[in-house]
């Protein structure tokens, strides 16, 4: 049976997920990849989130008159300390506060920042200094690290693979659910396709064969893993919900997945913003609830850890039109129950010192990734970030 490669692709239905993937795995065998048992669930908020109003400053005069009508009012603000405070929909998120469960660190970025989506997502993906660009991406350089070549060690709950997920030699593998790959990997012609002698007469067209069998391998992984754990909390009735649903049900049912990636949208808030921000807060707060109760519930809570970004914060002054523009430095969230320095660990944004109307960032990014990589999941900072940025010791 001999297939072009424009025939391949159609029958399958599994060509996306395909090109994810580098090399073969074996169809039998017990994986047990993990170096530490540990994994990390990267949440990526994006559009650009208005970290200003999400940890707001208490009794600041200067945040006040930037946002006369988008402020939120102290009496709004779930108070942390006489400093700062959470926006009101992320309840949630303070009992992880009270319980230590959370870290919070303030004006995080980069030097020289980018106020393009794209780029500055770039940057937070390949983990690249702003003048640079790199083609692989931090986690993917991660898996590189490891010198392992299963597709599943990092998953991104997506349709589509983010640059962050892409090495020279590994990638991780996108699915928007682990049934519809499975379906798909039981289709009578994918099954023939996998049997098949993996020789042909077109490198092209070898490789897709090969790199089909990954993935319906994966898919078969993946479905086993995924009917471990059902979990019967309420999570947000959306893709974001179910994906981190699906996150908390392998990560309880003992996946090998190192790295968790999955987006919010929505954060792009140059007009309205106060009744879409709550919104998306709230759905974010909801997940991250569901997600950390069953990590707890499971005794999984110590082995995970939780981290949430966004490719710059807004502007701090309001525009016209009844939101925030693009800005420079914002907030980075770790949760989890292994935390070194649980609470706000620095000081709040000073909004007397201004980098051209944006928060000055104090903290570069590639620390707290190398916090990730290194104390957490065992491997080389430097060999994946390059030299020069030291864990922060958030793990």
């Amino acid at each position: 049976m001999r297939f072009s490669r424009r025939e391949f692709l159609r029958y399958t239905g599994l060509a996306t997920a395909s090109m994810m993937v580098p090399q073969i795995i074996k169809a039998s065998g017990e994986f047990n990849l993990r170096v530490n048992g540990r994994c990390s669930v990267i949440i990526q908020l994006s559009g650009g989130n208005d970290w200003l109003n999400t940890l707001p400053p208490i009794d600041n005069d200067l945040y006040h008159r930037a946002r006369p009508k988008l402020g939120l009012k102290n009496s709004e603000i779930i108070r942390l300390n006489s400093h700062q405070g959470l926006h009101p929909e992320l309840k949630s998120l303070r009992a992880l506060f009270d319980q230590g469960h959370l870290s919070i660190l303030n004006g995080v970025g980069y030097p020289d920042p980018v106020r393009s989506h794209f780029r500055s997502m770039d940057i937070w993906q390949t983990a690249s200094d702003s003048d640079v660009n790199l083609s692989t991406g931090w986690v993917g350089r991660t898996l590189d690290e490891l010198g392992q070549t299963k597709p599943f060690l990092a998953l991104e709950l997506d349709d589509s693979l983010s640059l962050a997920m892409k090495g020279e030699k590994t990638k991780g593998l996108a699915i928007s659910s682990t049934e519809a790959l499975y379906r798909t990997s039981q289709r009578p012609m994918v099954r023939a396709l996998v049997a098949h002698d993996h020789e042909h007469d077109h490198k092209e067209v070898e490789y897709l064969y090969r790199t089909l069998s990954e993935v319906s391998t994966s898919a078969q992984y993946l479905h086993k893993q995924n009917s471990i754990y059902r979990s019967s909390r309420a999570y947000p009735i959306n893709a974001f919900g179910r994906g981190m649903k699906t996150i908390a049900e392998l990560i309880v049912s003992g996946c090998d997945s190192m790295v968790y990636y999955i987006s919010l949208g929505g954060f792009d808030t140059h007009s309205g913003q106060a009744l879409r921000h709550q919104r998306q807060l709230s759905i974010y707060d909801h997940a991250v609830s569901a997600l950390m109760a069953d990590l707890k519930e499971n005794n999984k809570l110590n082995d995970v850890a939780v981290l949430t970004f966004s490719e710059f914060g807004r502007r701090v002054e309001q525009n016209a039109s009844g939101g925030t523009d693009h800005g420079a430095a914002g907030n980075v969230l770790l949760m989890g129950g292994s935390l070194r320095k649980p609470g706000i660990v620095n000081a709040a944004p000073d909004l007397t010192d201004l980098d051209d109307g944006d928060i000055r960032h104090k903290v570069d990014f590639r620390q707290i990734y190398a916090d990730l990589i290194g104390p957490w999941l065992g491997q080389r900072p430097e060999a994946v970030l390059g030299e020069g940025h030291v864990p922060f010791g958030l793990l």
